[in-house]
């Protein structure tokens, strides 16, 4: 289903996994992936990021954001599979995936766009949603224009072209209790930082 939204190019699919299939997948990643749990300096301070992230692709691939240098673990069996499956139906060749672990209601990720140099002018994220739903917002940059989306368990958000340039999203933190949530955030470096 087409997100109708200006300047952005979104798609969301509520059941790419079966929920049978999303609840095995979240329980292998939860388990099985190398959870990192970072420093990030934010307004004059160094605190722990509000989540768990772990990084995977091809040959070692960097990824810098927020002074934080990722370098690839190799694929899994379990996330070259889902890699595959998310890039024939993008129709994109992702070479690396951003994992987070959102642990429960107080785990988020601020406003941003994803929009490093080495993502290329355009670039196409698809995002792969495990575990507990979640409120994904959007904030158009010159507008302010604000929506929001739940991600359902296994379900898959595509952001493609402008959409970068011209929006931001966040998943804000929460007052009530929420259960933990995995994401997968799918990626063409095109050149390393």
């Amino acid at each position: 289903m087409k997100i109708n939204c200006p300047d952005a190019d979104i798609e969301y699919i509520e059941d790419f996994y079966s929920a049978d299939e999303a609840h095995l997948i979240f329980n292998a990643l939860t388990q099985h992936l190398v959870w990192r749990h970072d420093d990030i300096k934010m307004f004059g301070k160094v605190m722990k990021i509000p989540r768990l992230q772990a990084w995977y692709g091809d040959n070692s691939l960097r990824y810098r954001y927020s002074n934080i240098t990722l370098t690839a673990e190799p694929w899994t069996a379990a996330l070259l599979a889902i890699k595959e499956k998310v890039s024939g139906y993008c129709r994109h060749d992702f070479n690396a995936v951003l994992a987070n672990l959102y642990r429960d209601q107080h785990d988020s990720v601020g406003w941003h766009s994803d929009d490093e140099p080495e993502l290329g002018a355009m670039p196409t994220i698809a995002s792969l949603s495990f575990g507990a739903e979640r409120e994904f917002q959007l904030k158009h940059i010159i507008t302010k224009e604000k929506m929001s989306i739940s991600l359902a368990s296994g379900s898959l958000l595509i952001m493609r072209g402008k959409t970068q340039h011209y929006w931001q999203h966040c998943l804000p933190k929460r007052s009530k209790l929420i259960k933990p949530r995995v994401n997968l955030s799918f990626r063409k470096i095109c050149n390393e930082s």
